[in-house]
């Protein structure tokens, strides 16, 4: 089997050709180059290609370096700036693995080997005649939630080689193994910026406006904000306000006014329900009957689901709404709830993920 595997420099990403080198396999390695240079940012990737070159020496691979500057440009910090500016909270990151890890590298390259293996917390499940997208036995690492708007062709495409371990497992190999990213920190943020702060990045491309914050429950301007989209629902640090804990709980964006309710979980951050729109399943929809004209609309189905990356799975009962909208209930009340996030569903069991839908304003 030819394998083209993805390395970031990373320990994850390296336990994972180290398990495949162990079971017999030579992967071509790719580092994906996708830092912004061009647009005045760095990313640190001197020291990633020193891990992926030393990885290939130790064990005697090819190695490339697959440019996709523009295409990460073009799609995933394009859509981010735009998602902000429209006064969402978006998720790079989901893009990025959708588009670029899983989408772009694959049309450029990944097409060409058997599979792709990456250093992902996520597994594959056979059921049904489909390959479905599996949770990772460790719920701090499991990463898909990252993974939930891809394809089902690109899941069957990959492999997963530490997806189902825990990751002092995966430290203990690198260690063990004298790997030279073992003692790396996880990376953490979203590569692009480098280490550019988040607040600059978007202060570049969307400029400042003053707005008034405002107490949702007295009404009160209580401080000044330089632009409502450097704030995204459930903020609590970064507001500039004293006498907390306070938390942003709306965003009045035609107005470009910030909404905040003081006290920790306030009730005005709570809500047990929400709705989605253009709901993607990754592999199939497991309720719809195809064989069948009968119409599903309104039929509820029991689920689990996160809105963040979390570790917990929380109860609720996702109903199917004409044009591809969905409306879920929860059993919980949850936090932050934000436009624009991605609601993440699996089975009533946690062990598959299903897909994902963008939360919407209503």
């Amino acid at each position: 089997m030819n394998i083209a595997a993805l390395l970031s420099g990373g320990v994850d990403s390296s336990v994972a050709v180290h398990i495949l080198c162990e079971q017999g396999y030579k992967p071509d390695l790719f580092y994906i180059k996708i830092g912004m240079n061009d647009e005045g940012y760095s990313c640190p990737q001197e020291e990633d290609l020193e891990i992926v070159q030393a990885m290939a020496h130790r064990y005697g691979l090819k190695y490339d370096v697959v440019d996709l500057q523009k295409d990460y440009w073009d799609n995933v910090v394009s859509y981010t700036i735009e998602k902000v500016r429209a006064g969402y909270t978006p998720n790079p990151d989901v893009m990025c693995n959708r588009l670029i890890k899983f989408g772009a590298f694959d049309q450029r390259v990944g097409h060409l080997y058997d599979k792709t293996a990456t250093g992902h917390y996520a597994t594959t499940v056979e059921k049904d005649g489909k390959i479905w997208l599996g949770t990772t036995p460790d719920p701090v690492k499991d990463q898909t939630d990252f993974l939930a708007q891809l394809e089902g062709f690109q899941v069957s495409h990959s492999l997963f080689p530490i997806g189902a371990m825990q990751k002092g497992e995966v430290r203990r190999i690198a260690e063990e193994a004298k790997l030279p990213s073992a003692y790396r920190k996880d990376s953490q943020g979203i590569c692009f910026l480098g280490k550019i702060n988040y607040n600059e990045f978007i202060e570049r491309f969307l400029g400042t406006k003053e707005g008034n914050i405002v107490e949702i429950e007295t009404g009160k301007i209580i401080g000044k904000h330089r632009g409502f989209w450097f704030h995204t629902i459930g903020q609590r640090k970064g507001l500039g306000l004293g006498g907390g804990p306070w938390f942003v709980c709306k965003k009045d964006i035609d107005d470009n006014v910030v909404y905040v309710s003081k006290g920790y979980n306030p009730e005005a951050q709570l809500q047990d329900e929400l709705m989605m729109h253009d709901f993607h399943f990754i592999t199939a929809d497991p309720w719809l009957n195809a064989e069948t004209s009968v119409d599903q609309t309104n039929e509820t189905y029991d689920v689990l689901f996160k809105i963040r990356h979390v570790p917990e799975l929380t109860v609720g009962h996702l109903t199917r709404l004409a044009g591809n909208r969905w409306h879920l209930k929860s059993d919980d009340k949850i936090n932050g709830v934000a436009p624009g996030q991605f609601c993440v569903v699996y089975t009533p069991d946690g062990k598959i993920c299903l897909g994902s839908g963008e939360i919407a304003w209503d």
